[in-house]
C-alpha cells in the first residue's frame, strides 16, 4: 500500500456488498463510463432494465465494457496530456488511454442516443477523468472501470437522450434528485465526487480497489 493509499471505513461502502453467492474471482474487465453534466447542476442517467442480470432496475450513467476497436476510433481532438498521464497510473493498464474515453463516448451513443462530435469524432480534450474503480473479488461480475466527466454544452449538439434496450427512462436529473434514486454504491460514490468538483473543490481522481481484505482508496497524482 502506497503512502497515499488508505483503507476506507465500512460506512463509506464504495461497492455493493456480497450477494450471497460465492463467485469465482474473475479477472476484471476494462470498462468506461461518461457522466454528462448540464448547467452545472444536472446529470444524465438511465435505469437498467428489470431483466438484466447485472444491476437490474438500478439508475446509472451510460457505460460499458471497452471493445478491442475502441482505441482505433477517430477523435477530433485527443485527451489532454494530464488526463492521459492520469489514466496510465494505478498499474495493470493494458490499453491506450484514449480507448477508455472512446468507449465511454460509444456507450453513451448506444445507450442514450447522445452523439459527441460529428464525423471527425469527439473532442476528447473536453473529458475529465474523475475516478477508477475495480470491483472487489467477492462480486460475481468484475470491472476495472474509468469514469469521465464532461459538460454537455461543450460536447453535445443535442442534449435530448433517448431510451434504448440497455437504459430505460434516460433523462436529466438535478443532483439532489439523482442522489435520491436507487443507485449502485459505486455510482453514489462517484456522484459525490462530481458534486465536489462542480462546487469548485480541486480533487485528484480516486482509485478504488480491494487490497489485503479491505476497500482502499488512493488519489491519483501525476508527478
Amino acid at each position: 500500500m502506497s503512502a497515499d493509499e488508505f483503507r476506507l471505513n465500512p460506512d463509506e461502502k464504495p461497492f455493493d456488498p456480497p450477494d450471497g453467492l460465492k463467485p469465482k474471482a474473475d479477472k476484471p474487465r476494462d470498462a468506461a463510463t461518461l457522466i454528462l453534466v448540464r448547467g452545472g447542476r444536472e446529470v444524465m442517467m438511465g435505469q437498467r432494465a428489470k431483466g438484466h442480470v447485472f444491476m437490474p432496475d438500478k439508475w446509472v450513467f451510460p457505460g460499458g465494457r471497452v471493445d478491442p476497436g475502441d482505441s482505433k476510433l477517430p477523435a477530433a481532438a485527443e485527451l489532454t496530456p494530464q488526463t492521459e498521464a492520469l489514466l496510465k497510473l494505478g498499474g495493470a493498464v493494458r490499453r491506450p488511454p484514449r480507448a477508455f474515453a472512446l468507449a465511454a463516448v460509444r456507450e453513451t451513443r448506444e445507450e442514450a442516443g447522445l452523439m459527441l462530435g460529428g464525423l471527425e469524432g469527439p473532442d476528447l480534450s473536453k473529458l475529465a477523468f474523475v475516478c477508477r474503480a475495480i470491483t472487489p473479488p467477492y462480486r460475481p461480475r468484475r470491472f476495472d472501470a474509468r469514469f469521465f466527466l464532461a459538460d454537455s454544452e461543450a460536447v453535445l449538439a443535442d442534449d435530448r437522450p433517448e431510451a434504448g434496450e440497455e437504459l430505460l427512462h434516460t433523462r436529466w436529473f438535478p443532483l439532489e434528485e439523482a442522489e435520491a434514486l436507487d443507485l449502485p454504491s459505486i455510482t453514489r460514490f462517484v456522484l459525490k465526487e462530481v458534486r465536489a468538483r462542480l462546487s469548485g473543490e480541486p480533487l485528484d481522481p480516486p482509485f478504488l480497489r480491494w487490497r489485503r481484505g479491505a476497500h482502499s482508496m488512493e488519489r491519483l497524482k501525476v508527478g
